[in-house]
């Protein structure tokens, strides 16, 4: 199972973050898109490539809105080329992109047609200009140029010979699981470490898979979680406190949670969701971060010294995720704990599952 860390899309702390993820023995470095938050996580990406040779390189994630599906594809194809073959897309609906244009994730519908336009600019293959959605009062027809000749679908020409990067659909309710299934390399489930929901998400997709007419084996599967190796229990869950937040709301974000949950931890989620502080997204010291029980901490996320974190982590494995992203790196400078914690987990955690 390939377990890959977070970082920021900094454009000059990428380079050191690059280079110390890789040579501390991590199979790849996911950054963020929220482009009032961070730095632009292409170049962020482009420029990590050029300091690495082994790594995986991956949004986690973009979305669906903020870029034309065509600017997304040469935008990550471009980090293919520069990291020769290492790139990873991975996509959702969206959130704290979203709501610093004060809007909500995307609609399901529509990221779906993201979705299968993407993956086909990615094959080199074109979609047609019909089905392109900018408003005609934004941008009217080409035809209005009177042009002698002109394309006629819209196609990535110069990606011709580059290796297709592969998707993953970042899911946590059943429509967006099917759409990941159906139409991504890999579904990456925000479902947190409970084996039980991870259970339902990949049936869900099987599911999904089987009613379009494929393999229901065809799809990978991989999850972010959140993880804290430390053996101070309290000083574990402090750590990943902020983080877990954010992929725990995602579960209730509509205000409905699916899959199974026991009637105290919808409570918990409802909870948690009525406090959420946009304004303090992934920070430990939020509102919402001070919801969070002990006990929702141990089963959501992953909390313990090494043993503990090793026999999760191989749960996750034997039910056939290939891939977990751990989610909310923590500054070292951030927390008294956050040393130790990370020390343990590169130098004993890593190790083990290898």
């Amino acid at each position: 199972m390939e377990v890959w860390t977070t970082g920021a899309a900094s454009p000059r702390g990428i380079l050191k973050l690059a280079r110390t993820v890789e040579g501390n023995g991590w199979d790849g470095l996911a950054v963020v898109d929220s482009q009032n938050l961070s730095g632009d996580p292409y170049v962020a990406l482009a420029m990590a490539a050029t300091v690495t040779e082994r790594i995986g390189l991956a949004t986690a994630v973009t979305n669906s809105v903020t870029r034309h599906a065509a600017a997304t594809a040469t935008a990550i194809a471009s980090v293919q080329r520069v990291a020769n073959g290492r790139a990873v897309l991975g996509i959702g609906r969206g959130d704290s992109a979203l709501a610093h244009l004060g809007r909500a994730p995307g609609k399901v519908g529509h990221f779906e047609t993201y979705m299968r336009h993407l993956q086909t600019y990615l094959r080199g293959e074109a979609v047609p200009f019909d089905e392109i959605d900018i408003p005609l009062d934004v941008a009217p027809p080409m035809s209005e140029l009177h042009l002698h000749d002109a394309p006629t679908d819209s196609r990535i020409r110069w990606m011709a010979g580059t290796r297709k990067v592969p998707v993953e659909v970042a899911a946590t309710g059943p429509r967006v699981i099917g759409i990941g299934a159906c139409h991504a390399e890999r579904v990456m489930f925000t479902l947190g470490a409970d084996l039980d929901r991870l259970s339902w998400g990949i049936e869900v997709a099987r599911d999904a898979r089987k009613a379009a007419g494929l393999d229901p084996d065809g799809v990978a599967y991989g999850a972010y979680i959140n993880l804290a190796c430390h053996d101070n229990i309290t000083a574990a869950r402090d750590l990943v406190r902020g983080g877990l937040t954010t992929f725990a709301r995602f579960n209730v974000m509509h205000g409905r949670t699916m899959g199974p949950w026991s009637e105290a931890a919808q409570a918990h989620l409802h909870t948690l969701v009525s406090n959420y502080d946009m304004n303090r997204h992934t920070q430990g010291d939020s509102r919402q971060a001070g919801t969070l029980t002990d006990s929702f901490i141990d089963h959501f996320a992953i909390v313990g010294g090494p043993e503990q974190c090793l026999e999760r982590l191989r749960g996750l494995a034997a039910l056939g995720l290939d891939k977990v992203v751990i989610g909310g790196r923590i500054s070292l400078s951030d927390n008294p704990h956050a040393a130790r914690a990370l020390e343990l987990l590169e130098q004993q955690v890593l190790p083990a599952l290898r």
